[in-house]
């Protein structure tokens, strides 16, 4: 290579490094193309560098995108965080509301049928209380000839006089005498305590009179119609009306092949679907209410339920209350022996004369911890567990 510079200078023939020798105006376009060359060079290298610093920016631009992105994802996440947190929180509290709720209902559930339970037993002692036992008495009877018809009464007419037995709760550490006179109840009475002799120790025990609780006496006066039946409709056919079910009611009960016959009248409620029956003649309806089923003529067929008509009043209600005369109650009574043994030592001190006593009929005693009922008749005493 020459040096363009020297060439400019002496402007005479130089010689390349070949040999070739050249005039200055050719060194000149020479280095031209050389200028142009490198000038294009240069543009491309500045391209380039443009092209790597744009490149540069949109990455930047990008990486600040996906900053911004990013940052907006971790505050969405942790938004949801706190949402999620709530909820779940929200839930905890629910399901702890919904655990003593139930804990709740469990307890108010014990409790009610607890006194449910309460409630079943003393409807038991209440039913036993009150339970009526009648022994209908013996009546001889005279057929004297048929009646007429006309003489047949259309009703049977009952009585029955319920009569509730007094009584009185014994206690454990309690005892129950009844003597055979009045006056031996009236003379340990005035005692304010009497000491007994057992085989193993001494007892004091105090001599109370007996209040019974409370008693009643009625009677129950009946009538049972000889000609009525009532019956109840279970699958009535609801469109049917009230009218046209009257009529299937008197066809059916008036077919003497099922037991029914000639009908008076028919009574009849669509609401209900009961009604009533009365028949022309007597005995009828009282066979019919020993069957309790009968056939009516309802599409479809329908069995219904019949019974007696009949109605009752309470008469002659009285209350009354008192205390038994021959009959006494002992109180703290300790259970210094067996009870049977101290049942005999208490019954041998009272049949003592010098003791103020006299003849025992009939003692109960109990010891602690045990409850009975006491009923008193006429002239016994009977006892059950309270």
């Amino acid at each position: 290579m020459f040096s363009f510079s020297q060439a400019m200078d002496d402007g005479t023939a130089r010689k390349d490094e070949t040999g070739n020798e050249f005039t200055d105006d050719s060194a000149i376009l020479e280095a031209k193309k050389e200028l142009e060359k490198w000038k294009v060079m240069v543009l491309k290298e500045e391209d380039k560098k443009s092209l790597m610093i744009l490149e540069k920016v949109d990455n930047d631009d990008s990486k600040t995108r996906a900053q911004k992105e990013m940052e907006a994802l971790f505050k969405e996440m942790e938004s949801r965080k706190k949402e999620f947190s709530n909820i779940l929180n929200g839930i905890e509290n629910d399901i702890s509301n919904l655990e003593k709720r139930n804990a709740e209902l469990r307890e108010n559930l014990r409790s009610s049928l607890a006194k449910v339970e309460a409630g079943n037993a003393e409807s038991f002692k209440l039913q036993q209380k009150f339970k009526i036992f009648a022994t209908i008495p013996e009546k001889k009877v005279k057929f004297s000839g048929k009646a007429s018809e006309e003489e047949i009464p259309e009703v049977i007419k009952g009585v029955f006089t319920i009569t509730q037995r007094p009584s009185v709760i014994l206690n454990g550490g309690q005892a129950l005498i009844t003597f055979e006179e009045e006056k031996v109840a009236n003379q340990i009475l005035k005692m304010a305590k009497c000491l007994v002799t057992c085989d193993k120790a001494k007892i004091d025990v105090k001599p109370r009179s007996l209040q019974l609780e409370p008693s009643v006496k009625f009677e129950i006066h009946i009538d049972v119609s000889k000609k009525s039946v009532g019956f109840m409709v279970g699958d009535a056919p609801p469109t049917m009306a009230e009218e046209r079910m009257r009529d299937r009611l008197e066809m059916s009960f008036s077919r003497p092949s099922r037991g029914g016959g000639e009908v008076e009248n028919v009574e009849y409620d669509k609401v209900t679907g009961t009604g009533q029956i009365t028949f022309l003649h007597t005995g009828v309806a009282e066979n019919l209410a020993l069957k309790r089923k009968y056939l009516v003529d309802v599409e479809p067929n329908t069995t219904v339920n019949v019974g007696p008509v009949y109605s009752y009043k309470l008469k002659k209600f009285q209350t009354f209350c008192g205390t038994p005369k021959r009959t006494i109650l002992l109180e703290d009574v300790e259970d210094v022996e067996d009870e049977e043994d101290l049942q005999d030592q208490l019954e041998i001190h009272f049949q003592k004369p010098s003791n103020y006593g006299g003849e025992v009929e009939s003692i109960k005693y109990l010891s602690a911890g045990k409850k009975i009922k006491a009923f008193f008749g006429d002239d016994t005493v009977q006892l059950e567990e309270a």
